[in-house]
């Protein structure tokens, strides 16, 4: 082969949308891409070839996702959006005074300990039972097909397993870290760009719960390997936390913005961060995507959001704020009022007084999906049960250890989520899916990427294309290579701190497909910030 370096890139290049007719995936890998198409091509629908993507990325993108995390989905079928949270709980023996006696200080982010029960195969099962055309076992077969025979690895893809190599040698226990390196780094390094990886473990473990529709996971026999790695190891989570779960179906949430509705999943996840700094927002008239009053504005805006969320978002009975008074317009209008000409350190308000996979698929029928998968912080835990392939997550590093918090740690709680998938709607008509992937990036990237589209008027891969903004903490936001040096000298001026980054990965990675409602035609974005592509037909 020609020798060239994938990493390398010295010219700016542009995308231009795709179209397509009869359906289209899009998703953050090509493989995966294609294996949606070629699903609706075999006659599944939009929710086939959502789940056939899901499974597939726990192998094709493993840096991100995986067989042990969680999954959320909103599903456009038959003219009503549909909400599924597919997010996992607190094991029973998971608990503040628990901790404390163990010797647990905090919450760690890595280990046995942090380790939620997963969600993600029951989501691929619920939807397929729910809404699916075709056998399950068929949908997960080419996941099993990769995972078996291998693939190249892609560049982008490259460059994160490196990394996380680097940092799960530092953070795990050495004996963890062997059986993550014996998966994951069989060589004692991770593939590089074009080199092919294969996982015999993850096929047979994907076999598995094709031929029980997600059974064995909660409640045969890779619950059980579960079960005994987590006693082996000194974690909490049991097959009897396994055996009492399932996923939830859910109502969606959504803020009028502008003209359109924008949905999102209800708490215990983060979508609503991104609607209340929408909800703010939308008492504005932006006329310049890039000028400095709408980037103060717009960082402003979800800087309180955030707060909100901080102090507010949980599990919704243990909310002490409701979502109705938290997306209300006379509190988002009091957050405006907030709102000056200089930056500030955010404060949760008071409304009763006024490492992610991100996919979207629709098929020629109208139905369509934004679906999100995670085992957060890249591989998660950085625990892989032994002969199984499965990469556990570590969601419960998302506690608080302050039992008073409503995102305060209790068994069977189900935590502070981070993946958000998006959907938007204007009147009856569905317009499409939308999400982006990246921890805390995920509602300022909807925020940005609804308003490039609606404010601004960009098509689906240019709202992807256009330079990203990061709040971190207190008046610290960071920003893209490209983003204008002129501008963030300016937002300096009014009191934030800007920091340049040198590349783009903490900024998310997205994925947009809208539908044409008169003549049902398609059109799709995929993030150039990584490997993947849209795929149509």
């Amino acid at each position: 082969m020609i020798s060239f370096d994938p990493h390398h890139h010295p010219y700016a290049s542009y995308r231009t949308p795709t179209y397509g007719k009869k359906g289209m995936v899009a998703t953050s890998q090509p493989l995966a891409s294609q294996i949606g198409l070629d699903i609706l091509k075999k006659g599944g629908n939009a929710v086939d070839a959502a789940v056939a993507v899901a499974a597939s990325l726990t192998v094709l993108e493993p840096t991100s996702n995986g067989i042990g995390g969680d999954a959320f989905a909103l599903v456009w079928v038959d003219g009503e959006l549909h909400g599924l949270n597919a997010s996992g709980y607190a094991p029973e023996e998971l608990s503040i005074d628990g901790l404390y006696k163990d010797g647990y200080d905090e919450m760690p982010k890595r280990g046995p300990v942090p380790i939620t029960v997963p969600g993600a195969p029951a989501a691929w099962a619920e939807l397929s039972r729910a809404f699916g055309k075709l056998p399950f076992s068929e949908l997960i077969a080419p996941a099993v097909a990769y995972a078996e025979e291998g693939y190249p690895v892609a560049s982008t893809l490259a460059t994160l397993w490196a990394s996380a190599f680097e940092t799960l040698e530092q953070e795990l226990d050495p004996t963890v870290f062997a059986d993550w390196s014996r998966v994951f780094a069989p060589e004692g390094r991770t593939p590089t760009a074009g080199e092919l990886w294969s996982s015999k473990e993850h096929a047979e473990t994907l076999k598995e719960i094709a031929e029980t529709n997600a059974e064995s996971f909660y409640r045969g026999d890779l619950a059980k390997k579960i079960d005994t790695y987590m006693r082996e190891e000194g974690g909490y989570l049991r097959s009897k936390d396994l055996a009492l779960y399932k996923p939830d179906w859910v109502k969606p949430i959504s803020v009028h913005y502008k003209g359109y509705d924008v949905w999102e999943i209800p708490p215990n996840g983060q979508g609503i961060v991104a609607l209340m700094a929408l909800n703010i927002l939308k008492g504005y008239d932006f006329q310049d995507r890039d000028s400095i009053n709408t980037l103060h504005h717009q960082m402003e805006a979800m800087k309180l959001a955030f707060a909100d969320g901080e102090k507010y978002v949980a599990q919704p009975d243990a909310m002490t704020r409701t979502t109705e008074e938290l997306l209300s317009d006379t509190y988002g209008e009091a957050r405006r009022g907030e709102i000056g000409n200089e930056a500030k350190v955010p404060e949760a308000g008071d409304p009763s007084s006024g490492g992610t996979v991100y996919l979207a698929a629709a098929d020629e029928e109208g139905n369509m999906v934004s679906f999100i998968q995670s085992n957060y912080m890249g591989f998660g835990s950085g625990m892989v049960v032994p002969e199984t392939g499965i990469a556990l997550h570590n969601r419960a590093h998302n506690f608080s250890m302050d039992e008073k918090h409503a995102n305060g740690l209790m068994p069977g709680k189900r935590p502070y989520h981070t993946i958000i998938p998006g959907f938007l709607t204007k009147g009856s008509e569905p317009v499409g899916p939308f999400g982006v992937m990246g921890e805390f990036m995920q509602p300022q990237g909807h925020m940005q990427m609804i308003m490039n589209t609606i404010d601004f008027g960009l098509h689906p891969q240019a709202a992807l294309d256009a330079p990203r903004w990061q709040w971190k903490r207190d008046k610290l936001v960071t920003v893209e290579p490209d983003f204008s040096a002129a501008a963030a000298q300016a937002l300096n001026r009014k009191g934030h701190t800007v920091k340049i980054e040198t590349e783009s990965s903490s900024f998310g990675r997205g994925q947009i497909i809208w539908r044409d409602p008169e003549t049902g035609v398609l059109c799709g974005g995929s993030e150039s910030r990584t490997d993947g592509n849209v795929a149509a037909w």
